[in-house]
């Protein structure tokens, strides 16, 4: 009989996730290849080749600046909170959660609270209020970018209410200490489990009333709308360059709508439902799908798998001064 060693059972679940992801984005390159032979491989690869090394580039900074701003968001979030560390750790800690965005239950999340830990001997509980506060940041600039886009999109955007109301429910919950805790415990007794682990979610939900004044929330909101912004923009630019103009607002209002639709789904990443989300939105407006399928894919790879490769670069560094400054080395 086989015995279960005690490092058997992570391994187990890395394999899982690691198959879980990679069976994910085997699907997303599978529906966007199908598309893209619909409607033939060679109408895309003329729309691709409307791009050169500027335009390229030019998406990419864009998308640097809103991880840069948003980087900057997560120190002073941490910094308000009370933690003991500079902006290069701030940013290190940020960009280095990066690596894993498509990994499932936002391990990136769990990792700067482990580096976090490591560096300054805070428990997950005292440093969660940061990750929560940093979710919610997104969310409220993400909605409040989406509602002004739908208004001033002629038309609108199919479907764009309900997301942005439930974005801003999300961010108004968890931005508001004492009904996120009235939250928990509500779920506690609904359930009886867990006690410990709902119990330091209240302590977490508490202490999130450092960030309740104006000066803090308007510069998380400032931060966060610039950096989706720019984003948005540099979906707008790309459809342009590829031959198709829908307009500013409505560019925009289709980004954040299929970023948010993506991670409503609970896919690692929001893969699949933010591609689909995308590609069926520009449908509707008229694009054609030689246009949307490639701008689809252009556009997640100079945005979510541009941020997965800074991760990448950024994580090995982030976990040795971890370890290094736990030891008292650094």
């Amino acid at each position: 009989m086989t015995m279960n060693t005690p490092s058997s059972a992570p391994r187990r679940r890395r394999l899982r996730d690691g198959a879980l992801l990679g069976g994910l984005l085997l699907l997303v390159l599978a529906g966007l290849g199908g598309l893209a032979a619909n409607t033939g491989w060679a109408e895309s690869r003329a729309q691709i080749a409307r791009l050169g090394a500027v335009q390229i580039g030019v998406l990419l900074a864009l998308s640097l600046g809103n991880y840069v701003l948003r980087a900057l968001r997560w120190h002073l979030l941490a910094r308000r909170l009370g933690l003991p560390v500079g902006i290069g750790q701030s940013f290190l800690h940020f960009l280095g959660g990066f690596a894993m965005s498509v990994t499932p239950g936002r391990v990136g999340e769990l990792v700067r609270m482990r580096w976090i830990r490591r560096e300054t001997g805070w428990p997950v509980e005292r440093s969660a209020p940061l990750v929560l506060m940093d979710r919610a940041g997104d969310l409220m600039a993400m909605a409040l970018i989406l509602g002004v886009a739908v208004s001033l999109a002629a038309g609108g955007v199919a479907g764009a209410l309900p997301v942005t109301a439930l974005a801003l429910g999300a961010a108004i919950v968890a931005t508001r200490p004492r009904l996120l805790a009235a939250l928990i415990t509500a779920a506690y007794r609904a359930t009886g489990t867990m006690p410990r682990l709902f119990g330091r979610a209240r302590i977490a939900a508490r202490s999130l009333s450092r960030f309740t004044h104006g000066p803090t929330l308007a510069f998380v909101l400032a931060l966060g709308l610039a950096g989706w912004a720019a984003e948005g923009a540099a979906f707008h630019l790309l459809l342009g360059w590829m031959g198709t103009e829908v307009g500013l607002a409505k560019a925009i209002a289709v980004f954040i709508f299929a970023t948010l639709a993506g991670g409503l789904t609970g896919a690692p990443g929001g893969l699949g439902g933010a591609e689909a989300a995308m590609v069926a939105l520009l449908s509707l407006e008229g694009v054609p799908l030689e246009v949307s399928v490639p701008a689809t894919a252009i556009i997640r790879l100079t945005t979510l798998w541009f941020a997965i490769l800074i991760g990448l670069a950024a994580f090995p560094l982030a976990e040795r001064c971890s370890i290094a400054r736990e030891m008292g080395k650094l």
